[in-house]
């Protein structure tokens, strides 16, 4: 057990990136607005959007090599898509994740400090640990991470359910106004990540193969299988959470993700009692800070990577260069574009709905062709998934953008 434990890594590096404000946030508002009714919405993306991120890990233990050497094999283009769409987003979306993470310290461990210097303190430790620490640490620490989350999410599920008198109905919903509808929209394209963190998962995956003999192709399909799992669970987890705790609450939550964070964590308290207060303290924090960790670790990785096969040149424009540029980008937008984090992250929130058919379509193209061995090719029940996920996302995008 302890040996499979070790060998795990990317699949939960995807967790901990994926598991952090459409659960924390959209998964429990979900529950609080519709109770158990959005069940299947979660279950349903989950099952679409699989296939695609499964491909990640898929093509890098076939070829050796990470999504971003395949996507230019297809052609330059998608390469330099890729590129554009990334670095259009990386900024807005580190942002928005840290400033998330920075509430909730302020909130668990005393707002004597402001949320504008606890944000420069969590970039910094998290900047310490990447760089000095490199991807080994980024490993053992996720393992740590993700186990914490998923023990203090059970037990806050546990001891919502013990105080809660009402049952809960099991009836499904589909929404039918024009609010609700934007937020299922919103709900489902969060959930559980924006399908370009499947190259994020095919980076990982080839750092852990580096040097380690046990990481095999079976190994890796293991690791992601877990980690996939591991953010249904949790989702699941903080719909229950939403629907023991406010479903009928009366309680108008804030659109601000840091306010609602903070909201979440006095309600729980108030409902269930002051011992609840570092339960959901913990697994809030530790569903955010492995979010920021993780993706100001993918983003410069995946931004390095596509500049050297762009333009062949990896000495300046390294993994250093872009986490440095990432977190002073970050810090100079929450300090002077903070008033307009909302279009920000409006922006960044439409690029990733709307990208979602095409980080689906090349994905299944890479896999589908004879740059991957025919011995990895998907079988005939993933192909008919992968058709299934990519007209759901392309109906999602279109659904999405008539909702504007």
């Amino acid at each position: 057990m302890i040996s499979k434990l070790k060998n795990l890594g990317p699949g939960l590096l995807f967790a901990g990136a994926a598991i952090g404000v459409s659960h924390l946030v959209q998964s429990t508002r979900a529950g609080a607005d519709f109770g158990l009714g959005l069940i299947w919405a979660l279950l349903l993306v989950n099952l679409c959007k699989y296939p695609f991120f499964q491909f990640g890990p898929r093509y890098s233990m076939a070829t050796k090599e990470s999504l971003l050497d395949g996507y230019k094999k297809l052609g330059m283009w998608v390469l330099v898509s890729y590129y554009i769409i990334t670095f259009a987003t990386m900024f807005t979306i580190q942002t928005a994740v840290t400033i998330v993470t920075a509430g909730l310290a302020s909130s668990l461990f005393g707002n004597f400090i402001s949320v504008e210097i606890w944000t420069i303190i969590i970039l910094i430790i998290c900047f310490s640990l990447l760089i000095f620490g490199k991807y080994k640490l980024l490993d053992k620490l996720m393992k740590i991470i993700v186990i914490t989350l998923t023990i203090s999410t059970i037990i806050a599920v546990v001891m919502a359910y013990l105080n809660n008198s009402e049952e809960l109905a099991l009836t499904q919903i589909f929404p039918k106004n024009t609010i609700d509808i934007a937020f299922l929209i919103a709900f489902m394209g969060w959930m559980p990540a924006p399908l370009d963190v499947s190259v994020w998962q095919s980076l990982w995956c080839i750092e852990k193969n580096n040097g380690n003999k046990k990481y095999t192709s079976k190994s890796a399909l293991f690791d992601f299988n877990i980690g996939y799992v591991s953010t249904i669970f949790v989702g699941i987890g903080f719909v229950l959470l939403g629907a023991y705790v406010m479903f009928h609450s009366g309680e108008t939550f804030s659109d601000s993700a840091g306010k609602f964070a903070n909201q979440l964590i006095n309600m729980y308290t108030i409902n269930l009692g002051s011992w609840a207060y570092i339960i959901i303290g913990i697994a809030a924090f530790t569903t955010m800070f492995s979010t920021t960790l993780t993706t100001l670790d993918a983003s410069p990785r995946a931004m390095a990577r596509t500049t050297e096969l762009l333009f062949k040149k990896s000495s300046f424009f390294s993994y250093t260069f872009w986490i440095v540029l990432l977190s002073i980008g970050t810090v100079v937008i929450f300090l002077f574009l903070s008033s307009g984090m909302g279009i920000l992250v409006k922006v960044a929130t439409i690029l990733s709905f709307i990208t979602a058919p095409f980080f689906a379509i090349i994905n299944y193209v890479l896999i589908s062709s004879k740059h991957t061995p025919k011995e990895w090719h998907p079988s005939k029940k993933l192909h008919a998934l992968s058709w299934l996920g990519i007209l759901f996302s392309i109906g999602f995008s279109i659904w999405y953008l008539s909702t504007l």
